[in-house]
């Protein structure tokens, strides 16, 4: 496999190899985000691509939104993307070794899950919870699918993501989407999680 390294993700920025970017906000995280009536909330999306979500946030009056990835390329696009947007703030770093000195109220999951190595998803969830605020929440879609192919993206089910994560989350919504693209019907699912940390 190869390494999925801050030169991987930006070759593949650099070059336009982005599949998993279906061009426009994620449709359950933006009806999610409809009903959110908080706009100061502190938001993070970690391995935020191309950041259709964020926009979409700016757009709609929220203030507080920080944008994380390890592609020094994809933060050289998003810099010149947002250059007008005081609701947006980029971070160039690695997820895991991210330490902010406040905390967030919400993190959004969208394609960041999917494309690390398996072997971190113990390691991303407990990071997600340090991450977070006593109660507050990681909102977002995971696949619930294999791929027929070495990853990324990497797949995995609803059974693995409960026994994952209800050691960190109090698992408020974990269900099937209803409202995915028709290009990802019936392959994702919607997570809803309360941090469980004081």
């Amino acid at each position: 496999m190869n390494k999925l390294d801050e030169n991987f993700w930006s070759e593949r920025y650099s070059t336009q190899q982005t599949g998993w970017d279906v061009g426009m906000p994620s449709r359950p995280i933006r009806e999610y985000t409809d009903g959110l009536e908080n706009k100061n909330i502190r938001i993070l999306i970690p391995g935020c691509g191309n950041a259709y979500e964020a926009e979409y946030l700016s757009e709609k009056g929220f203030t507080n939104i920080d944008l994380l990835d390890i592609s020094t390329e994809l933060m050289n696009q998003l810099e010149y993307k947002f250059k007008d947007d005081p609701n947006i703030n980029l971070i160039n770093r690695d997820f895991f070794s991210y330490n902010p000195e406040t905390k967030y109220d919400m993190i959004f999951e969208q394609t960041f899950f999917c494309a690390l190595d398996p072997v971190l998803r113990e390691n991303y969830a407990e990071k997600m919870s340090e991450l977070l605020n006593p109660d507050g929440r990681l909102a977002g879609v995971l696949f619930d699918r294999d791929f027929e192919f070495k990853g990324p993206p990497f797949g995995g089910s609803e059974e693995e993501y409960r026994k994952l994560f209800r050691k960190y989350f109090d698992i408020k919504i974990l269900d099937k989407c209803y409202n995915s693209i028709p290009e990802r019907e019936g392959t994702e699912v919607f997570i809803n999680f309360v941090n469980k940390q004081k």
